[in-house]
């Protein structure tokens, strides 16, 4: 079965000072499914904290930290952020008052405070797949559990969290008064390929953030690969690409024709 739970804590060990969200009995990998649920919001995270989704795969009828056989992975539900200041009107003749009251609301709003992220993606990989032990792509591994039943080694179901799937629309800001927020839980199967394309394509990302880009600087990167179908933006690189060729090839035939000119006979003063 599938267990979402939330914490502030980055680390859980037992079942102290954390909440059930979500529990999908006789989950099935090969069914997609969404749902909303709301979650308590803790005074923790409401003072510009933080909290954490715990997702859990693990036999029915057993508690996740009792299972042996479960997999789990960790995602943040807040990120940190400027807000977007509010639109203000200049032709509604504000007072001084109202004009000053804003002012100090922009400066305020020039510290980031916490935001709340309310989609998770959840993939488990569904292909059967086949690589020499020595020789595992790290992308894969990463992810990989693995339990020795006997004399036999298996793997565990490999599940990821789609982070390219959160957007900027879809922050929200941490109020000190919400109590409540709602988060979409949404679910699909993943294959291979596009796993390891989502990992490589994620740490492309993260590696952007750690250069100095911004949440909406990544949030324009991420929207090139989710708001577009995958097959089209590998045809417009395929042909990007062909462009480019034919115009290096171009050129190199220009460069050619006049390295073997010796003479201007037949040639335009213009050319």
């Amino acid at each position: 079965q599938l267990s979402v739970y939330t914490t502030t804590r980055s680390s859980i060990g037992a079942e102290s000072n954390i909440d059930l969200v979500l529990n999908v009995e006789d989950f099935d990998i090969e069914s997609k499914f969404e749902r909303t649920v709301n979650v308590s919001v803790p005074k923790k995270t409401r003072n510009n904290g933080t909290l954490y989704a715990y997702i859990f795969l693990h036999h029915a009828g057993i508690l996740p930290w009792h299972d042996g056989k479960q997999v789990h992975i960790v995602s943040p539900l807040t990120t940190y952020m400027v807000p977007k200041p509010e639109e203000i009107n200049l032709l509604t003749g504000e007072s001084a008052t109202q004009q000053i009251e804003a002012e100090k609301q922009t400066n305020a709003l020039d510290e980031p405070v916490s935001h709340w992220r309310s989609r998770l993606t959840l993939n488990v990989m569904v292909e059967d797949f086949v690589f020499d032990g020595s020789s595992l792509p790290a992308d894969v591994h990463r992810y990989m559990k693995m339990v020795q039943l006997g004399k036999t080694v298996h793997y565990l179901p490999i599940l990821f969290i789609d982070q390219l799937s959160n957007r900027v629309k879809d922050l929200m800001v941490i109020n000190r008064s919400t109590t409540e927020l709602p988060l979409t839980v949404s679910y699909d199967k993943i294959s291979l390929g596009k796993l390891r394309f989502w990992i490589h394509m994620q740490d492309a990302v993260y590696s952007l953030q750690q250069f100095g880009f911004s949440e909406k600087d990544a949030d324009e990167v991420k929207g090139i690969f989710v708001d577009t179908n995958l097959y089209f933006l590998a045809l417009t690189f395929f042909v990007a690409a062909f462009h480019l060729l034919f115009d290096f090839l171009a050129f190199k035939n220009d460069i050619s024709f006049w390295k073997k000119k010796r003479s201007m006979i037949g040639m335009s003063t213009k050319a």
